[in-house]
């Protein structure tokens, strides 16, 4: 049977008190709609329906990406009415509704859920909370079987006593959906069409309610402001940790690490406190890294050392490195093995050749350093000219003291030494020493400047 999934992504999130559609607030670096999403493909799903209404434009723009069929609820009528908006791009087999504010909830759940539906039953997600207060509750009749929904707002005394909750999510066969919907009235507190009448009308056909419940409530928890923002942000964390500890990295305290995308390690990898990775990131075998680094879309090799708040983005760390502490690695920073970049370096679009070292307080940018380089301290590639890049290669051996300014398009030659505080803007051949710096005068019994008395 064919799967349609409707996430509904068209509420404004006022008391999120922010310009941005609810739904695109990021959960572990990417919109929570977007989780929903990717738990839909998982699903197999033959067809993805995003409806949205508040922020249209913004949400179809952050998901023009994702292949998904978009449906405008230009009045926020209530879930049943955005639903609705879908009927015309449904198959014929079964829908399963999500929300794009409920950015946690899992596979393995929702294939439970699914395997309950059929032409006789539709399939309804319920969780059993301490606090049921805002939710809507699960009634049941004397056997036990789920007849209605009653909304909270719309629930007598006795009923809000019942602690089973509505989470929202539900499946049926597109074919009851089309029968059920055009039923739907307003006619209750809100002046909204519920999609959880549809409950009561399948009681009334005689279709089963088969309910399911997830394995922690967390999964089913929407968000409607910061602090559910921040918890479940958390809860999210708290998993990758638990991933990451069962496949052996040590953590030194689980509760302070950020996995914002992909994280994939090899054995004995250590990682400290403070730490965040983003987009597609791999540490292999032995690597250290120290408290308070961000590292994005890189590759580290193996028994690499990364001291305290470097920055790494888009580059490939060959292995046996030594990086920071306060380092910066752009994008496209490539470092051979054993290869070292030291503290307050910044390096961009840029080969560091085996052995190499810059050691500290450098920019080095647009440059290929051949094997066993030497970059002392305060150097620079001055790499821009104002409308254009230029490109410094220094060959294997090149020994580069302090304070210099290399002025590109260079090219520095194997084993060449270039004098401390030297500005260097022609090539400088094979073993050759380059020397350029202003003649150093003493005056002998110099006078100094003295201030004058104010009167």
């Amino acid at each position: 049977m064919s799967l349609d999934v409707v996430i509904l992504a068209a509420g404004q999130g006022t008391r999120m008190r922010s310009t941005l559609p609810k739904v695109l607030h990021p959960l572990a670096g990417k919109p929570m709609v977007r989780h929903v999403i990717d738990t839909a493909r998982g699903l197999d799903a033959d067809r993805t329906h995003v409806v949205v209404g508040h922020g249209a434009d913004r949400v179809r723009q952050a998901l023009d990406d994702c292949a998904v069929h978009f449906a405008l609820q230009a009045e926020q009528k209530g879930t049943g009415h955005a639903v609705a908006q879908t009927l015309e791009a449904l198959g014929t087999g079964r829908v399963l509704v999500l929300y794009g504010d409920v950015p946690l909830i899992r596979r393995q759940t929702l294939e439970a859920l699914l395997a309950e539906v059929d032409e006789r039953r539709m399939a309804l997600l319920t969780v059993t909370l301490d606090d049921p207060s805002g939710y809507g509750r699960i009634l049941r009749n004397a056997a036990g079987e789920a007849v209605a929904i009653v909304e909270h707002k719309d629930a007598s005394e006795h009923e809000r006593q019942v602690r089973e909750c509505n989470t929202g999510i539900m499946a049926m066969t597109a074919d009851q959906l089309r029968r059920w919907l055009p039923q739907l009235s307003a006619d209750n507190a809100q002046g909204e069409y519920y999609l959880t009448d549809v409950i009561a009308m399948a009681a009334a056909e005689g279709v089963a309610i088969a309910t399911a419940q997830p394995a922690r409530a967390l999964e089913v928890e929407g968000v409607n402001n910061r602090a559910q923002m921040a918890r479940l942000e958390r809860a999210f964390q708290a998993e990758q940790a638990e991933r990451l500890m069962s496949e052996g990295v040590a953590l030194l305290d689980p509760a302070r690490v950020d996995v914002r995308g992909r994280l994939n390690c090899g054995h004995d990898v250590e990682i400290d406190v403070g730490c965040v990775f983003e987009g597609e990131v791999e540490l292999g075998e032995g690597v250290r890294i120290g408290p308070y680094c961000v590292i994005r879309d890189s590759h580290i090799g193996a028994e690499t050392v990364i001291e305290a708040h470097s920055v790494i983005d888009g580059a490939v760390v060959a292995g046996r490195n030594r990086i920071g502490p306060f380092a910066r690695l752009r994008p496209g920073s490539r470092l051979a093995v054993g290869a070292k970049v030291g503290n307050f370096v910044e390096t961009k679009n840029v080969e560091v050749g085996e052995g190499s070292k810059i050691n500290h307080l450098s920019y080095v940018g647009d440059a290929r350093l051949g094997r066993d380089v030497n970059v002392g301290a305060g150097t620079i590639t001055c790499n821009y000219d104002g409308a254009n890049k230029h490109r410094t290669e220094i060959g294997d051996g090149a020994f580069i003291g302090s304070n210099t300014a290399l002025v590109a398009p260079l090219s520095v030659g194997q084993g060449a030494t270039v004098g401390a505080g030297s500005t260097i803007s022609k090539d400088v051949p094979d073993h050759a020493l380059a020397v350029s710096r202003g003649r150093q005068l003493s005056k002998a019994d110099w006078p100094r400047p003295t201030k004058t008395t104010e009167r």
